[in-house]
Order: structure tokens, then sequence, then C-alpha cells
């Protein structure tokens, strides 16, 4: 769903009605970027393009929500619209500072308070489940509601400010705990909430990168170019060439997102020579992965202050050996991959501490790095070799902005263009082939 951008016309839009016509306008308020990314964009697109939404909202029988609260509305037999902060922080809708749906917001996208969930904290008593559908669990108290990506940087226990974790999914989510600190910044990072453990207990926030092509590259190998076969495959390739032979590879296949936020990018792979095979584009997708991540951890550095000198990794992408040696290698820093899922582990210990259960509380000056088993991989190259192939990269990525330019005066992108312009053509060929078959109807008759 983060890959769709049917809202950036949208985005666009709103960039050119705001005062500054920067994505940034209403950064202060809701810690994110104008970007066809978030909930608010596509709500707006289903009510002027679906119109059996836009019945509803108008009838006042729509509602709104993020996938915890339609989960909760379900367990519960539709008693209960609620979210959590950590999910509302992600809508465009909620004021980060606040914690409440901003009435500002609410007018910008025409979204009626009616239609959205009450917002509460992570760790509380929200109800209990009520549903025919859950029999074994009939009764259960529902007491933690996390977003996945903050359910993970809880789960790897970075609970203290500049520990940092990044998912390897078919996109990347980076997040660096700051503290109680709500960090707005201009570095093309968002800032969200971390956790908050409870209505009384103070908020944790976070910043995070976020991309939606890191392992999503390979499956287009695989399925596109037919390069490999499955995605373990790209390892064995990718270990069978020392270098990627100064082939750059950047996957802007729906624009660049953190820390860029350039929707008019687009892919490229440069530097081929004819010695290039396609091991050295393989490799090349691998090491975007790892830049790609090291573009958000230096704007990380530059906006908090504070150095990350390691991370801790999870997700399906971070079982491939080759990749976390090559993210130590672009990163400079040491990688710690855990083999639990930190998402479940992340939101069970936020479940664990709602008042009234207190299963668990966690300590921001315990150390827990000997919690969870880890596998370590340390940088093995020169800093030189790193300053110079990072620099590529950079170079690379410029190269990959404002491919899909819009037309002066007009919301569309060069590809909605181009399909609107077959439209003539189209025309004239059928009605030239009715024509013909008119003309021969005639002479039979």
């Amino acid at each position: 769903m983060w890959k769709d951008i049917r809202t950036d016309q949208i985005a666009n839009r709103l960039v050119a009605e705001v005062d500054s016509q920067h994505i940034n306008h209403f950064k202060f308020t809701s810690g994110l970027p104008i970007s066809p990314y978030f909930s608010a964009l596509k709500i707006r697109w289903l009510k002027n393009y679906v119109p059996k939404v836009r019945t509803a909202c108008l009838e006042g029988h729509c509602k709104f929500g993020t996938i915890d609260s339609w989960i909760v509305w379900n367990l519960t037999n539709g008693e209960l619209h609620v979210t959590d902060v950590t999910n509302a922080s992600r809508t465009f809708l909620m004021n980060i500072q606040t914690l409440q749906w901003d009435p500002l917001l609410l007018r910008t996208f025409r979204v009626d308070r009616k239609m959205l969930p009450d917002i509460r904290s992570s760790s509380e008593m929200f109800g209990h489940i009520k549903s025919e559908h859950c029999k074994g669990l009939l009764g259960k108290a529902i007491t933690g509601i996390i977003g996945n990506h903050q359910a993970g940087l809880l789960g790897q226990y970075c609970v203290k400010p500049g520990q940092a974790k990044n998912s390897y999914r078919y996109g990347l989510f980076l997040l660096c705990n700051t503290g109680e600190r709500c960090v707005i910044t201009d570095r093309g990072l968002i800032t969200t909430v971390a956790y908050k453990f409870g209505p009384r207990k103070k908020t944790i926030y976070a910043l995070e990168g976020s991309v939606p092509v890191g392992g999503a590259c390979l499956t287009w190998l695989e399925t596109r170019l037919n390069f490999i076969k499955n995605e373990d495959e790209a390892q064995l390739f990718a270990e069978s060439v020392e270098t990627t032979g100064d082939v750059y590879f950047v996957p802007a296949f729906t624009g660049l997102y953190a820390p860029h936020w350039e929707q008019s990018a687009r892919g490229l792979i440069i530097g081929l020579t004819q010695y290039s095979t396609k091991k050295h584009v393989i490799r090349a997708a691998l090491e975007s992965i790892c830049f790609q991540t090291r573009d958000i951890i230096e704007c990380m550095y530059e906006a908090s202050g504070r150095q990350i000198n390691k991370v801790y990794v999870d997700g399906v992408f971070s079982e491939n050996d080759m990749l976390m040696q090559l993210q130590a290698d672009t990163s400079g820093l040491a990688v710690y991959r855990v083999e639990v899922d930190t998402i479940s582990l992340g939101a069970a210990l936020c479940a664990a501490q709602a008042e009234g259960i207190d299963l668990f509380t966690l300590d921001p000056n315990r150390s827990y790095e000997d919690d969870l088993k880890r596998d370590l991989f340390l940088p093995t190259n020169t800093e030189n070799d790193r300053v110079q192939r990072y620099r590529k990269w950079k170079l690379a990525v410029e190269r990959s902005k404002g491919w899909a330019s819009k037309r002066p005066g007009s919301d569309l992108t060069d590809s909605t263009y181009r399909l609107l312009a077959c439209i003539p053509a189209a025309g004239f060929i059928l009605g030239t082939l009715f024509m013909i078959l008119l003309a021969g109807w005639g002479k039979k008759k």
C-alpha cells in the first residue's frame, strides 16, 4: 500500500496551495512531509473517486481507521473505534505535540472528526474480545496497540535515546529512539511516536526513515528481469564477484522517499560497461539497500545530534548474511541481527505493561544487550573505500531525480500523459478498422 502513488496529484496540488509551497509546511504539527505515503491523502482520494465512500461520508456512516482500529472494531463487534498514538501519528491528521486529531489538518483534508477513532495510549485496558469468531479468546482483555515499526523498535529493546533499529523487508524502516524529545527536522525524516505506556505515562518519540523499495528490488530482479530464480539466489550471485564493477542501482520505482522525498525520481542502473554482468547488477541491488540505510543514518545524526554507533536489524531480508556484511561495510557500523520476531515481542511487551496487567516493566536505564541472541557483523573495509563508494552512490541518486517531471500547468506525470496521448491514435485506428469493415460489408450487399 505504501507504494501506491495514485494520490501524488493530490499531494502536488496541496503543496501548491499552502503558503510556503513546501512539502514540510505541516511538519511541526504532524511530524510528516506532504506525501502520497500517508493516510489523509488516501482518504481524500477515496472520497473524490469512489462513489460509495463519498455517499457514506455524506450520510454520516463512514468510519476511517488504520488496520489496528479495524481489528479492534471486529474483535469487539463494533463497540470500540479506537487507535493508539503510534498508528495515529502516521495518518497526517494527528497533532504530534498534543496527541489529538488536529482541527487544521482535518479541515485541510476535509475529514470529519466523527469518522475517526479515539486516540489512546499504546498500553492500557481498551476493552474485551466479544467476537464469536474468536471463541477461544472470548472475554480476554485487549491491553496493547502499537504500530509494527514501533513494535520492532520496542522488540529490539531500543529504549534509550540514540538506539536504532532497521527492518529489512520489502521496504526499509529505520527508527531511532529520541526519548521525550520530539525532534522536528527538515532533513527528510519523519517524527513519530515510538510508544506511550499508559495515559499518564511519558510519550517517547522517534525519528524514522521509510524506504518503499528495499528487498522488493530483489523481487523485481526475479520477476521482471529473470536474473534470479528466487531471492536466496541473490546472495550466491553477489558473492561470486568481489565488487559491483562500479555499477550503482537506485531502485526509485515509485520515487524516492526518506530522506529525499522526491516523487519525480525513477529507478536507474548506472556505471555499466561491456564487462558488466547480471552478477554485478545483483550485487549493486543489495548495496542499494545498504546505501539507502546509510542515507537515513546520516540524516538522523544531523537531526538529533546523537551518533548512532550500532544498528539492530530484523526482517526477512536480514537473514541474508551477504546483505548484512555489506551493510556493515557500507555504514562503518556494527550490525546486530536478532533471531526472534521483534514485532511480536514488541507488541507483547506493550500489552504486558498496561496498568492492571503489570507483567513487565521496561527500564530505560538498563542494558538489554544480552537478553536476545544476536549475530554480529563488523566492517571489513577501509574508511576511504566507504567514502568513495558513498560519494558515487549520492551522484547516482541525483541522476535519478526529475525523470518523471510533470507537464507545465498540469497535474499529469509523464507516464499518465503518455497513456492519455494514446487515446487519439487508438480512436483513429479503431475508426479506420470500422470503415474498412463497413466498406467490405457494403460490397457484399
